[in-house]
């Protein structure tokens, strides 16, 4: 047995991979990735499945490395080989998969080892994602000519699971909507938010919190969508109207849940924000080392002043200079985005390079 067939089963063994329709604690991460699918061929269903259980690997993280860093993140990260990508491996899920003669397909969740992967985020320049904020169980309550739906398919379910965001900065959780589900909160009693039923939908799912979104159909391909809860983020209040620009029914309810996911995450990035300011406020200016390139001294004059000048930057302290550059210490307040974006203003670029922070002239 070669060397990725043994790592495969170390892998199933130390995971333990199995199918995602077990309810219970889910787990979230920025540094995971969910719905990635593998469509793999070989001499029987057995060996398809062990291939695509090592490519999905290199698969998801060239996805991670689109989504925090661009393009080019993708690219470097699709030239790792699985020697190189399985260690980096945490945990990976099955959601669903389909067997036949020779072939297995499949879709899975992959989380990979944030101490692992900082690394090599840092080395691509790349900014590493804030942390993530708290869990919530998304219950989707669709009403259409008086019939209140919440297991059976329909538009408004089908929008909130597209979004795959048991990964994304907000979590969101969408319950399997299996036998158990089913009879543990009717569409009556989801409907007239049933306070004892939810605690026990949440409960199963193991989470803190979680929101009941309502929504039927309007003229015009619309859709109606409301959502009234307290979470930690404050009390979620949506009521609104969402039409897409195609008039189509399941594309409105699409886009009236990444609207109400978006103010989610844009309310959390807020407050974080606002947590940041405080601390750094309360610890004073922070500091961060740069390379400071120039051709000559008249230039690293116009450097300096224009860096002492940039909103945020509280002071310029040089460590060393010679005749093609300076190191020096740039004192600031707020962020380091902050001061990137204050310093984009003024013509000046913030990078990381190499390990290294550089601010430089456009």
């Amino acid at each position: 047995m070669n060397f990725f067939k043994l790592n495969t089963f170390a892998m199933l063994l130390v995971f333990g991979l199995g199918h995602a329709f077990a309810a219970g604690p889910v787990e979230t991460s920025p540094y995971a990735v969910q719905g990635v699918e593998m469509d793999e061929t070989d001499i029987s269903a057995a060996a398809a499945k062990e291939k695509a259980l090592v490519d999905v690997q290199i698969k998801a993280l060239a996805d991670l490395g689109e989504t925090l860093g661009g393009s080019d993140v993708a690219a470097s990260f699709a030239k790792l080989d699985a020697k190189q990508v399985l260690p980096l491996l945490k945990s990976l899920s099955i959601e669903q998969e389909i067997i036949s003669p020779g072939r297995y397909q499949g879709k899975f969740t992959v989380r990979f080892l944030p101490d692992k992967l900082k690394p090599l985020l840092e080395n691509l320049g790349v900014k590493l994602p804030v942390e993530q904020g708290p869990s919530m169980l998304v219950i989707p309550v669709w009403t259409v000519d008086g019939k209140t739906v919440v297991w059976d398919d329909n538009p408004w379910r089908k929008a909130w699971l597209d979004l795959n965001a048991a990964q994304a900065q907000i979590p969101l959780i969408i319950p399997l909507g299996d036998q158990e589900d089913a009879s543990t909160l009717s569409p009556q009693e989801a409907a007239e938010n049933n306070a004892v039923k939810l605690e026990a939908i949440r409960r199963r799912y193991d989470v803190k919190t979680i929101l009941v979104a309502f929504a039927e159909p309007v003229a015009g391909g619309g859709v109606h969508a409301k959502m009234i809860g307290t979470s930690p983020l404050g009390k979620m209040t949506f009521d609104k109207i969402y039409t897409a620009d195609t008039g189509m029914l399941n594309d409105s309810a699409s886009l009236g849940a990444q609207r109400i996911h978006q103010v989610m995450i844009e309310k959390f990035k807020s407050d974080m924000a606002k947590i940041i300011a405080a601390k750094n406020a309360a610890s004073g200016p922070l500091s961060i080392a740069v390379a400071i390139p120039f051709n000559g001294p008249s230039e690293w004059n116009g450097l300096r002043a224009r860096i002492l000048s940039t909103p945020g930057v509280l002071g310029v302290d040089v460590t060393s200079l010679d005749a093609q550059g300076a190191a020096a210490q740039v004192k600031y307040s707020g962020s380091v985005d902050d001061v990137a974006n204050s310093l984009q203003a003024t013509g000046l670029r913030l990078t990381r390079t190499g390990g290294f922070w550089v601010i430089s002239a456009y």
